[in-house]
């Protein structure tokens, strides 16, 4: 930038004033334009604009690609600083994540359009990685995340390009292509990891709102996995394999039971991956008459729990000592289902289980016979025609409070209407108490597969905490709940964003997995993450600045994590084609 000094000449009075112009360059070669006009100023403070002008030519406003910079440098020590420190790490793990799964050919593919310069797959990118690293709202994305990270260096999508609105946009466009990328993922998953898919972990989860969700049909009142009954919710139904890698998704209305959403999960994997040679593996919350009929359709197999009240069946297998040991405190056997003679069960006992279900049934009587000694207290000091209705009342409250040992009490309330009192009396039936100790530590599952022993049936149902899993990197990891969205498609796409973010970590997990760092790549994730980019300053001896972007350097422990997965962190950045 320079001064240029006009002149205008109006009523035969010359009339000076300054103006700040700058070169650049164009196609047809260098061009000159004002940047702004200055006025009419006095001699001195024309030179100490000019003096300022040079100040500002004198610093690199953009930092120099390594092919740009001059064969050597005279540089001032002293004058030597850094500023402007971003988030690198987590930015490039999860855009190292994304072309590994190949989602940035997908979205180029179906999201080519472009709007002001920029293609949607690009903001697609930016919301999935965000969500992946450094999980917020739109609004926060736009106005703090992204200029916070390396994205702009790494994606090349200017940050004045990346504003609310813009996200809100891309949300819509990327929903409607849910299968398609299902399809895609079937595909790419199973030439990274060599998946098998004949092990389907299905579960239900629930994420509460925020707001009033007036324009949402999705959000309901249900039964709240969240312990948020106040809030409105909406049902997330989530199939992976027994590595724990997704295969699908479908968003139910909050208030839709668990066990009527079996069908249509089923028929719609089925309608991807095929019918033959498919293991569902479900929890007994799924366990219907009409899903267990449906399963059985077609010679559908399937592992799944059965109700605690199932026990009572087989209660003489409790008794015999032909248990399986399938791993430290945990046996199994297997015993005809007599319902169903197509079906099997898989009687399973747990030593932790036993002793904690112990430790809550003791608790819960002790709790109800505290309570039913403060009603004969009560009893006592009060008398009324009423108390008797009060009495009662209370009582079914405690019961309702301490329903896992309510049914051992058998209480009886008496009214003496000649002195006005009311007796509260109890015994404890002895056959409940016995069968609750038999009980503990013991659960059920059924099966329609024959030829499979008990340890490997209880195996494969046992990798249903993988899906719980899931749930739990939705929720904390990538900030699923709550939901602020008000409409519906808002709401899925949201949705579909964190799921994306979600096969991202679970892709990173088994890459860690097998270069040996573990099953946990919380950490791993987290350590790489606090790497950061920084601009370094040179000050050179004839007063300009030279302007290098480079990273950070991690410790050692880090750096074994890289060699450990065969990664290098670039020494420093080139710039990005806008």
């Amino acid at each position: 930038m320079f001064l240029r000094r006009i002149t205008v000449h109006k009523d035969g009075k010359p009339h000076r004033y300054w103006a700040l112009a700058e070169s650049y360059r164009t196609e047809r070669g260098p061009r000159q334009r004002i940047v702004c006009y200055l006025g009419d100023v006095a001699a001195g403070d024309a030179k100490a604009v000019e003096h300022a002008v040079e100040r500002v030519e004198s610093c690199q406003q953009d930092f120099f690609s390594p092919a740009e910079l001059p064969s050597h440098l005279d540089i001032d020590p002293r004058k030597v600083r850094t500023e402007r420190a971003r988030a690198f790490g987590g930015v490039w793990l999860g855009k190292k994540l994304y072309e590994l799964l190949s989602l940035n050919e997908l979205f180029g593919e179906l999201l080519s359009e472009r709007r002001c310069g920029i293609a949607w797959d690009k903001i697609v990118e930016v919301l999935v990685i965000s969500r992946f690293y450094n999980p917020s709202s739109e609004l926060h994305l736009a106005e703090h995340t992204y200029e916070a990270g390396a994205f702009e260096d790494l994606l090349g999508v200017p940050a004045e390009k990346v504003y609310e609105n813009r996200l809100y946009r891309c949300l819509d466009k990327v929903l409607p292509h849910k299968k398609r990328l299902e399809q895609h993922l079937k595909s790419r998953l199973g030439e990274l990891f060599d998946i098998e898919y004949e092990l389907f972990l299905y579960d239900v989860t629930s994420t509460y709102f925020e707001g009033r969700c007036g324009g949402s049909t999705l959000a309901q009142r249900g039964y709240s996995r969240d312990s948020r009954p106040d809030c409105p919710q909406v049902c997330m139904a989530l199939v992976v394999t027994k590595e724990g890698l997704p295969l699908g998704y479908e968003v139910f209305a909050g208030n839709r039971s668990d066990s009527t959403t079996v069908e249509e999960i089923v028929s719609t994997m089925e309608r991807t991956y095929g019918r033959c040679d498919r293991i569902w593996v479900m929890d007994r919350g799924m366990a219907s008459a009409e899903n267990l009929e449906y399963l059985h359709q077609h010679d559908r197999r399937f592992i799944i729990g059965a109700a605690k009240s199932a026990l009572k069946k087989v209660e003489q297998q409790l008794l015999k000592e032909d248990w399986r040991q399938v791993e430290a405190g945990v046996e199994v056997k297997t015993c005809p289902n007599p319902d169903n003679a197509t079906e099997t069960y898989i009687l399973c006992r747990s030593r932790e289980r036993a002793a904690k279900e112990r430790a809550m049934f003791e608790r819960f009587v002790k709790r109800i016979e505290e309570g039913l000694e403060k009603i004969c207290a009560s009893c006592r000091s009060h008398h009324g025609t009423n108390m008797s209705a009060r009495i009662e009342r209370r009582i079914g409250r405690l019961l309702e409070r301490n329903s896992r040992a309510a049914a051992l009490f058998d209480i009886q309330v008496s009214y003496d209407s000649s002195s006005g009192s009311t007796t509260v009396c109890w015994m404890t039936k002895e056959h409940v108490r016995q069968w609750a100790h038999l009980s503990e530590g013991h659960y059920l599952l059924r099966t329609n597969i024959q030829d499979w022993s008990a340890p490997d049936l209880w195996k494969a149902y046992i990798h249903l905490t993988d899906a719980e899993d899931a749930f739990r990197i939705h929720k904390s990891d990538l900030s699923l709940r709550p939901v602020w969205h008000q409409k519906d498609d808002r709401i899925l796409a949201h949705i579909f964003i964190c799921f994306l973010a979600f096969v991202l970590w679970k892709c990173f997990a088994q890459i860690c997995k097998g270069k040996g760092l573990g099953d946990e790549s919380r950490r791993v994730i987290e350590e790489i993450c606090a790497i950061q980019m920084v601009d370094v300053v040179l000050a050179t001896s004839l007063g300009k600045e030279v302007k290098l972007r480079t990273i950070t350097r991690p410790d050692r422990r880090v750096q074994e994590l890289l060699s450990r997965l065969g990664w290098r962190l670039p020494d420093t950045l080139t710039k990005p084609k806008m």
